[in-house]
Parts: C-alpha cells; sequence; structure tokens
C-alpha cells in the first residue's frame, strides 16, 4: 500500500474540513494533494475498494486518518456519501 505522509505536516495545515476527490478500484491505496486557483487544497484519494456498501468510504477515511496521525473515528463525511466529491471534516 502506497500513502504519501509527507503531504501532511499536521491536520491543522489543511483546516478542519478536506474536500476529497475520490477514485473507487483504483490499482492502489494512494492520497495526492493539488493546489486549487482559489487557494484551497483538493485532496485525490484512490482506494482498491468498490464503490458498494460504503466500502470504498471506509477505505478513504481509514487512508485519510492513517496520513493524517488521527483515529478514523475522527473523521466524518459531512457530504457526498454517494458521490466523488466529499467534504470531510476533521474532529480533533
Amino acid at each position: 500500500m502506497s500513502i504519501m505522509l509527507d503531504i501532511f505536516t499536521s491536520p491543522k495545515d489543511l483546516g478542519n474540513t478536506l474536500q476529497v476527490r475520490v477514485t473507487a478500484k483504483a490499482a492502489a491505496n494512494r492520497i495526492k494533494v493539488e493546489d486549487l486557483p482559489n487557494g484551497q487544497k483538493l485532496i485525490r484519494v484512490y482506494v482498491t475498494a468498490a464503490a458498494v456498501d460504503g466500502k470504498a468510504n471506509k477505505e478513504v477515511i481509514k487512508l485519510l486518518a492513517k496520513a493524517l496521525g488521527v483515529r478514523p473515528t475522527s473523521l466524518t463525511i459531512k457530504h457526498g456519501l454517494t458521490s466523488k466529491n466529499k467534504v470531510i471534516t476533521i474532529n480533533t
């Protein structure tokens, strides 16, 4: 499993709300961060799980929690449970 942990120095660097775009059924689990023109960051999360019965969402939370160094229960999907585009909040 490939995780780019060096992209996050602290959850505070990203704020408490993450804009996430998810790609399910990817070749490998990984995270990539892109700078948007408006100054925000878009986090692209690639997971091998299929988007069936919430499996991809669970993998996204697990992967982000590991990269951020927080417990998975600290992350909540606020918007986009059934969408590729998600808003995830960090409750530290």
